[in-house]
């Protein structure tokens, strides 16, 4: 179903000239080698653009489309026109070595054994090049010596004499193409995307971009071990997949891996979606309502608006079909593989709908400075991590499991909530509003509570026994801080775990240091002593006895009442 759907949206990206041809690929070029007529190198030109990412500034190679590239794994396999300088110059960042010849070798004769012969200026220029460059005397080129550490790096360098690249000439394009279109022995059977009879592709070209990954590319349908040959069927011949079909899938995956503006890192998976029609509007919609920022939170309000109101969906003056398919994909790496975390298909207003339905769930009451609507999924999953710590990524099964439990309108995994309290209860009862709407939505999915007003902010009249424990200590955390004021640690520091866990054996211990405080105040401000006074008799009248321990269910509503009755205090003290 994976593979049916990207070679559907490869048809489509085609169709608007998105997407290269077969035998054909998009390459990350960061330098081209410019030769003479006599194929001397006359100098290094640098093909890296700067572009903002994560507001900051970074350079990036240049994408641009090249013969189609060889899968390789180990050993020595050249590329044609577009390689790295392993290959076309057969050094690295130490020099050369015995395995860098082999690498050059490789590159000389599929470059000599295509031009050779060729009335063309540039094939001739490339063949003279291979016939007269020694990776060995590399640094007695001043134009090498003088980018040794750029070219070196990793990248691809390609060939061009001025303005004109060698993969751009007609002469050589022609060459390419009758090249590609030999008859090649291989294995023929029923392609398992197509349904069609066709040539089935040994080994699937890779995938490049996913964190993690080899940089040189991971694959995703993979066989290299006895255990996984069915029958005796080597290599990829155990899932047979024709040749173009694997050449559709394997760049509509790479094309989406370039598009960062519509890809996001979750845990260590990289997310992926599209529309069937391969229309970036949508894209740009979803990326929008999963992942919102400061600037497109009245956007995605008023995409929210026209979806329960049923009325037209519009982005950039183009009108969106919610009955779109639209799928998303998470990737994760696996060494020289990948792994699917999740595929998730429906059409594009259910997805809407169900994203919607989670925005819901977390609205709660929030601190007089807050200004987000929506809390995005990574935000939300950030709240779950050490925030003092070097690595903040979550954990990455549960990443992906509460986006798809998000997406699908299922109930969210159990360790979202779980983490949620262990954070809490790590940092000493540090709640923020991020961490309580997780809390409330939680609850309100997974135990049934009916959504409702009175979750969003205080409910005085509650008399569930967790929810008015958590008031109460809210309540004594104040009177402790209006009594004392400048003090850097109270109550909740060494007191909150307890109380929230096993609240018989604390709050006796809090009553107590509540009538200390009470006496300070009754001699420094007895106008709070009063309001004190009569707001914990109101809320302990509602209190019928201290339980020994409470549930993980009763320990949320105990979080969730704490803070309704704080921000109610921050409220009534910005008032004053």
């Amino acid at each position: 179903m994976i593979l049916q759907s990207l070679v559907k949206y490869y048809e489509n990206l085609a169709e608007e000239e998105k997407v290269s041809r077969e035998g054909w690929c998009q390459a990350k070029v960061s330098y081209a080698i410019n030769l003479s007529k006599e194929g001397k190198i006359t100098g290094i030109i640098f093909k890296k653009r700067e572009v903002e990412k994560e507001k900051k500034k970074v350079w990036v190679p240049e994408l641009k489309m090249v013969p189609e590239m060889v899968t390789r794994s180990s050993g020595v396999s050249a590329n044609f026109l577009c390689d790295n300088s392993k290959y076309i110059l057969g050094i690295d960042e130490k020099g050369t070595n015995k395995r860098l010849l082999d690498c050059f070798q490789a590159a000389k004769q599929r470059h000599l054994s295509l031009l050779e012969g060729i009335e063309c200026d540039m094939a001739q220029a490339i063949c003279q090049f291979f016939e007269n460059w020694n990776p060995q005397e590399a640094f007695e080129c001043d134009e090498v010596k003088e980018k040794w550490k750029d070219i070196t790096d990793g990248g691809n360098l390609v060939f061009c004499m001025g303005m004109n690249y060698a993969q751009d000439d007609l002469v050589i394009k022609e060459i390419w193409e009758k090249e590609r279109n030999k008859d090649e022995v291989g294995q023929e059977g029923t392609c398992l995307v197509t349904g069609t009879r066709s040539q089935i592709s040994r080994i699937h070209k890779t995938i490049k971009g996913v964190p993690g990954a080899q940089s040189s590319g991971a694959a995703l349908v993979s066989f290299n071990a006895p255990a996984f040959e069915s029958y005796g069927k080597e290599q990829s011949y155990n899932a047979p997949v024709g040749k173009y079909a694997e050449f559709a899938y394997t760049t509509a995956l790479n094309y989406l891996l370039n598009q960062e503006s519509y890809t996001f890192q979750l845990g260590d998976s990289m997310i992926l979606f599209w529309a069937e029609s391969a229309e970036e509007e949508y894209q740009e919609t979803f990326f929008m309502s999963a992942d919102p920022n400061p600037d497109n939170q009245e956007i995605i309000k008023g995409i929210f608006e026209n979806l329960e109101k049923q009325q037209p969906i519009q982005l950039k003056g183009i009108e969106l079909n919610t009955e779109q398919k639209f799928y998303i994909l998470s990737l994760a790496p696996n060494a020289a593989r990948l792994s699917v975390r999740f595929f998730y298909e429906n059409s594009f207003g259910n997805i809407l709908n169900n994203i919607l339905r989670h925005y819901q769930r977390m609205e709660i009451i929030k601190p007089s400075w807050e200004n987000a609507e929506y809390l995005g999924v990574k935000q939300m999953l950030f709240e779950t991590v050490n925030q003092k710590s070097k690595n903040k990524l979550p954990i990455s099964n549960m990443s992906t499991m509460v986006l798809q439990a998000i997406l699908s309108g299922c109930k969210y995994p159990a360790s979202l909530y779980t983490d949620t309290l262990i954070r809490i209860r790590a940092e000493q009862g540090k709640i923020t509003w991020g961490r309580v709407a997780i809390i409330k939505a939680y609850l309100i999915k997974n135990y049934g509570w009916k959504e409702g007003d009175n979750y969003m902010g205080l409910n005085e009249d509650s008399k569930d026994t967790a929810y008015v424990l958590g008031r109460i200590f809210s309540v004594l955390e104040f009177i402790q801080m209006d009594a004392n004021p400048g003090i850097k640690a109270t109550i909740r520091d060494r007191y909150f775990n307890s109380a929230c866990a096993t609240p018989a054996s604390i709050f006796p211990v809090l009553i107590k240091l509540k009538n200390s405080h009470m006496k300070k105040l009754e001699r420094d401000k007895i106008g709070s002593k009063v309001y004190y006074e009569k707001i914990l008799t109101e809320i302990m009248g509602r209190l019928e006895k201290y339980p020994k321990r409470l549930s993980l269910e009763e320990q949320g509503k105990f979080i969730l009442g704490y803070y309704h009755q704080m921000q109610q205090q921050y409220k009534k003290t910005e008032g004053k």
